[in-house]
């Protein structure tokens, strides 16, 4: 028994220790089944219990089921009653909805009969309005052309400068002072000569500005013809300048500057933009290039000058009219002072009037207060009492 039976972990095991550890163990294995028995034996019964009672649940459910089952039933029913009186009140009030809405419609067409009339009304008044405009416009138009049939025309578009420049110069300036086409000494006709006071030289101003050149460079297309175009504008220009220097700068007769009118803004304009050199060989020639509102402006400033020198021519007279004017003030204000000696005077003697009446005023309330009785008729003077008492001795 006490031989070896094997090594276990390098520990020697006899026969006795194996059969001690072996009946061990089978106890142990005999203790663990009797105990998974009896812990099968209690989950069954506990399995049992708990179908039991699901069984019990499961039955209360589909009661309370079968209980809600009629209440919906019951509530369903109430809902369809409802759903009918509902139903009938819903079409009721539909067909009610439907006639206001058709009477609605029925006003808003009327309505919009009505308006969409009236805007008729209002567009055919607009359509002849239109027409009207229409109208004027053509005639603007017609207009239009026959401007530019004066305007391609060298002799029209001359008078029309012409017009332009005389209506500009009598508006600012008395007759006396301009003159149109007056002829000089050298027999040259210049279109305006303005002669400004205390200088007997006259200012030449010219109308005849050429603008053939002009309308050629805005009709050009294309860099060479306009290049073409812009040369003879530049040489038009030019000698157009240097004849009215030639022609109208006389020693003693005329101004050394003469003004060269241009009748269009956007011509002058493109002029000074694009023809620098053209303006300030004018300017060297002293040939002014001035458009229609410098000349105004030009004869706004000679009005002034014409202004100062009638008033230098004046000046005297209106000096002599003043010291008459002055006086005549003094005269009147010695014959013032004489009128007020006089008022006061007239007031002292009113007031020594007042005084007076009043004296004979209070000597009338006395006499007015005496009391003539018939006992006392006769006035009690001094030598009429010695009588009474003579009487009554007697």
């Amino acid at each position: 028994m006490n031989a070896i039976a094997f090594t276990l972990l390098e520990r020697p095991v006899t026969w006795a220790e194996a059969a001690l550890g072996f009946g061990g163990l089978s106890l142990a294995l005999l203790l663990m089944t009797a105990l998974a028995a009896w812990r099968g034996g209690r989950s069954r019964a506990i399995e049992a219990a708990m179908a039991a009672e699901r069984a019990r649940e499961m039955d209360d459910k589909v009661a309370e089921m079968n209980r809600q089952q009629a209440e919906l039933a019951g509530r369903m029913q109430s809902m369809a009653e409802i759903l009918s009186t509902r139903q009938g009140d819903l079409a009721r009030l539909m067909a009610e909805r439907m006639d206001g809405l058709g009477q609605k419609v029925g006003q808003g067409l009327e309505q919009s009969v009505r308006q969409t009339t009236e805007s008729l009304g209002k567009l055919q008044e607009r359509l002849a309005v239109i027409d009207s405009a229409q109208k004027n416009l053509t005639d603007l138009t017609s207009e239009v052309v026959t401007l530019k049939d004066v305007l391609s025309n060298k002799q029209a578009r001359g008078a029309y400068g012409q017009g332009r420049m005389e209506a500009i110069i009598r508006d600012g300036l008395p007759a006396a002072f301009f003159a149109f086409q007056p002829q000089l000494s050298n027999g040259r006709r210049p279109d305006c000569l303005v002669t400004l006071p205390g200088d007997g030289r006259g200012l030449v101003i010219d109308a005849k500005f050429p603008l053939e050149s002009f309308t050629m460079l805005r009709e050009a297309r294309g860099e060479d013809a306009k290049k073409i175009a812009g040369q003879r504008v530049r040489s038009d220009v030019g000698v157009h300048v240097k004849d009215i220097a030639e022609r109208y700068f006389l020693p003693g007769e005329t101004q050394d500057i003469a003004l060269l009118f241009v009748p269009s803004e956007s011509i002058y304009a493109d002029l000074h933009e694009y023809f620098d050199d053209v303006v300030q060989r004018a300017h060297r020639a002293r040939v002014m290039i001035v458009s229609p509102s410098l000349l105004a402006l030009a004869i706004q400033l000679m009005q002034s000058l014409v202004r100062d020198a009638r008033m230098r021519e004046e000046a005297q007279v209106i000096q002599t009219e003043v010291g008459k004017l002055l006086d005549d003030v003094r005269r009147l204000g010695e014959r013032v002072d004489k009128l007020d000696t006089h008022f006061r005077q007239a007031q002292e003697d009113v007031g020594q009037i007042k005084t007076s009446a009043g004296k004979v005023t209070s000597r009338a309330e006395r006499i007015g207060a005496l009391d003539f009785d018939d006992e006392k008729s006769e006035p009690k003077l001094p030598f009429a009492k010695g009588l009474e008492l003579k009487r009554a001795a007697e």
